[in-house]
């Protein structure tokens, strides 16, 4: 006997975009395998049929049902919502078939989620574009955030998948912090709900707006390029290859001087060597990669050109290259290796001076309690479980997932202190971290408000990094000694610096090596 076995594509969710090839299988079809929501949309083309459905998380099994009915000689037809060819039931068709099986296959291809989501936003994938699953039940976690890099650095549009359900709230937002580090915070997104189906609900936004956001499974997400833009209501990404430049941005290389050095900080101290360099008599361009960031700068730095926000590394490249920039001094926060690691690549491919200014560790005062120290947030997270229940963490938003979501976390109070940036502070919200245990406040602190603190919060339990004395690390030591609390350290991360300085003088003395000295624009 041979039976034949269609592989079936349904659409997004209404009859009416489900493909003539499609119906035609589907009234050839003597046995229908599904899940029961594809069935809604055919009911016309399947009634008086042989009719099997299997639950959610039971893909494999329909995919084994569908191939027994064709080995024994039937016409079958497997449903898939979307494309069955993407993210779908074709691929565990083809790993259960059997080189021995002699049924024929047939493969009707549908519209996919992004098809179907782009249609409703306009035209955002007119380009080369790229597609993500979030979920990392069948890939490692890993692979996603990599995979979502290269997206990023290429500046790919994208379309993801399973963005987010209620075991896995915080992916999303690492993938939309990759997306930052190379994007521009003002490239388009769309987010649709339920793209036709009932409830459907269809948005634009920026990528910074984006961030702030909550989304589920039912939720696709469109992210545009840096040409992507708006018109009428809709988004569109232009097909050609003119007029590539001509893109709006909040900040233009004529805004800024030329021949500067360039401080990209985000620290008190970085700040003031962004002063020193220009005491020099040097045109000075501070780079902060928050809003927040840039307002801190501009007040403790008058007369200081200051760019503020996640430009992404496309952007920057452009304002460098543009304004003629002098050199590049790196006086980022010392736990921010991945953008040091940016401006190391920026300076090579630029041939532009390279100079990092490393935040000197602070010594661990002595004491009968001293720090315990760790490489890893995960490490620093499981640590701090074993020695308190009451836990501070003042490690910034950045890894507060690490913490928790670890395993066991639930068990535990967390506490956290983080700058009054309302992005860092909706992080620490959306990870579900009760506003009365938040502490919005620029630091550093002193020993006697650390106290004052943890002793008001009973806490028990102290994590931190190693921020040196402009980050307040002693005054930590020294609190959490005073009070017989454990104190956790997690270590600064290993980076390999072409050129490093240790303090303002060193930076000073090398500039004028590096690069002659720039006229004042």
């Amino acid at each position: 006997m041979s039976g034949k076995l269609y592989l079936v594509s349904v659409g997004p969710g209404t009859s009416e975009l489900i493909p003539p090839m499609a119906i035609q299988a589907l009234e050839a079809s003597e046995v229908i395998v599904s899940y029961d929501l594809y069935l809604t949309w055919v009911q016309p083309w399947i009634a008086g049929k042989d009719i099997r459905t299997l639950p959610l998380t039971q893909e494999r099994a329909r995919a084994q049902l569908a191939i027994e009915q064709a080995r024994a000689g039937k016409t079958v037809a497997l449903l898939s919502s979307g494309d069955i060819g993407i993210y779908a039931m074709a691929a565990l068709a083809f790993e259960d078939m059997a080189e021995t099986d002699t049924y024929d296959v047939q493969l009707i291809p549908g519209i996919t989620s992004a098809n179907a989501c782009a249609s409703l936003l306009g035209s955002p994938l007119s380009h080369d574009f790229a597609t993500l699953s979030l979920s990392d039940l069948l890939c490692p976690w890993d692979w996603i955030e990599t995979r979502a890099s290269h997206i990023a650095q290429a500046d790919l549009a994208a379309v993801f998948y399973n963005v987010q359900s209620k075991q896995r709230q915080e992916g999303v937002y690492r993938i939309l912090d990759i997306m930052l580090q190379h994007k521009r915070p003002q490239t388009l997104c769309g987010i649709v709900h339920n793209a036709y189906r009932d409830g459907q609900t269809v948005e634009i936004v920026t990528l910074a707006e984006l961030r702030t956001r909550q989304f589920n499974m039912l939720t696709t997400l469109v992210i545009g390029n840096r040409f992507t833009r708006r018109k009428r209501g809709w988004m569109f990404t232009p097909r050609g290859y003119g007029n590539w430049d001509d893109t709006p941005d909040t900040v233009t290389a004529t805004d800024l001087p030329a021949h500067a050095v360039w401080v990209f900080s985000g620290t008190s101290d970085g700040n003031a060597l962004a002063r020193e360099i220009a005491a020099q008599g040097r045109s000075v361009v501070i780079s902060s990669a928050s809003e927040y960031g840039g307002e801190v700068a501009q007040l403790n730095c008058p007369g200081v050109a200051v760019v503020a926000g996640r430009l992404g590394i496309e952007r920057r490249r452009e304002l460098l290259a543009n304004t003629q920039a002098q050199a590049i001094v790196d006086a980022t926060h010392p736990y921010a290796s991945e953008m040091s690691k940016q401006l190391i690549a920026l300076s090579n491919e630029l041939a532009l001076p390279y100079l990092r200014y490393e935040r000197p560790d602070a010594p661990n005062p002595a004491t009968s309690q001293p720090a315990e120290h760790c490489a890893t947030s995960a490490q620093a997270a499981a640590l701090a479980m074993a020695r308190g229940k009451r836990i501070f963490l003042a490690t910034g938003s950045k890894e507060l997932a690490s913490f928790v979501q670890a395993a066991g976390a639930d068990q535990h109070e967390w506490f956290v202190r983080l700058a009054p940036d309302p992005q860092h502070l909706q992080r620490a919200v959306d990870l579900g971290i009760p506003r009365s245990r938040l502490c919005a406040m620029q630091g550093p602190f002193s020993q006697a408000a650390n106290e004052a603190l943890w002793r008001d919060w009973g806490i028990d339990c102290v994590v931190t990094k190693q921020s040196g004395d402009a980050g307040g690390y002693g005054a930590k030591v020294a609190a959490a000694a005073a009070l017989g609390i454990p104190l956790i350290v997690i270590d600064r991360p290993q980076v390999d610096y072409p050129a490093l300085a240790y303090d303002f003088a060193e930076v000073l003395a090398a500039l004028p090596f590096v690069h002659a000295e720039a006229s004042p624009a």
